[in-house]
């Protein structure tokens, strides 16, 4: 008879515990061994003794967290099977931004795939979400409600290029979280014919470099502060917290655009004073986390990060065994 899953893994204050192997998988303070999903900083935190994470997400991390990334840092390729313990430990695709992960831990017999951040839809700029048949899924829920449907990605950057053709005498400023978000706007711009200089604010370089050295190509990019004019007619990229800062008034009556799955809430908008609101995820809607939890075959859900208690309830109805783990120090990134 299998062992429940609670004896070998379980949430705890740091995070989510991996008795056997005696590693956190995006622990919320310093621990001696991390497994890290992704570099977003709600996941990769700093001062751990040894850290396991795919290469990218390794080099994000010492861009944002310079020496005190870990004192040890392990590399592994998707598909590249490590034993931590008695655990074997596998990263494969999470589709949510470049170098994102799931991690899959199987142990004696069983096997468990924990998601991290995790999208569906394609993206030019990450590895393809890999669905893995498992025992048990642990799921993210940033958008774990029915409201939450995401448009596809060439009609809202459709929106923004009608919108731009519609006021060419103003800049188009556009807030986009400085990893992922801001990196997959440039690729869809180019995918949808755009190649004239993107504009970007000096916070965004540094990680556009880090994807451009991965291979990700995004075009002419320019740093808005080299701009020697107002930027009548062009794009510029900044961070959501910039948008409204003193940086912005240089620009041509700027027209504020800001690119979240946030932006279905017309109230998330209002609030922030946003002109163009562009429905744009790195997260899972709510048909895409029903279809993978139905997929996956995992006859246990766990839920996190976000609207939990909506997914166990769907997955309940499901047939599924499902909690909630309420694990601490997730945040709504500016997604």
């Amino acid at each position: 008879m299998p062992v429940a899953f609670e004896s070998w893994l379980r949430p705890e204050a740091a995070g989510l515990w991996c008795v056997p192997g005696r590693f956190y998988i995006d622990p919320s303070r310093p621990v001696e061994r991390a497994v890290i999903t992704h570099g977003h900083s709600d996941h990769a935190r700093p001062g751990h003794g040894a850290v396991l994470a795919t290469p990218e997400t390794l080099a994000v991390m010492r861009i944002r967290l310079g020496e005190g990334a870990a004192h040890r840092l392990e590399p592994a390729r998707y598909g590249e099977t490590r034993r931590i313990g008695d655990v074997a430990v596998t990263l494969v695709p999470a589709g949510h931004i470049l170098g994102s992960a799931q991690v899959v831990l199987d142990y004696r017999g069983q096997r468990a795939v924990v998601s991290g951040d995790y999208k569906r839809s394609p993206d030019p700029t990450c590895a393809p979400f890999e669905l893995v048949p498992c025992d048990l899924f642990v799921t993210e829920a940033t958008f774990g409600l029915p409201v939450f449907r995401h448009e596809p990605d060439d009609r809202e950057i459709a929106k923004l290029l009608a919108s731009l053709a519609r006021f060419p005498e103003r800049t188009h400023l556009v807030g986009a979280y400085g990893l992922g978000k801001a990196q997959r706007l440039i690729a869809l711009l180019r995918r949808a014919g755009y190649d004239k200089p993107i504009w970007l604010h000096g916070a965004l370089v540094p990680l556009c470099a880090l994807y451009e050295q991965f291979g990700v190509p995004l075009g002419d990019l320019r740093h808005a502060a080299d701009a020697g004019s107002d930027l009548a007619g062009q794009i510029v990229l900044c961070p959501p917290s910039a948008l409204a800062d003193r940086w912005s008034r240089r620009l041509a009556d700027p027209l504020t655009v800001f690119a979240s799955g946030w932006m279905r809430v017309r109230g998330r908008a209002r609030q922030r004073g946003v002109e163009l609101p562009l429905v744009i995820s790195d997260h899972v809607d709510w048909p895409e986390i029903i279809a993978t939890i139905e997929e996956s075959g995992a006859g246990e859900i766990w839920v996190t990060h976000g609207r939990e208690e909506a997914i166990v309830h769907q997955a309940t109805k499901m047939g599924r065994r499902a909690r909630a783990l309420a694990l601490v120090g997730r945040e709504d990134e500016a997604d």
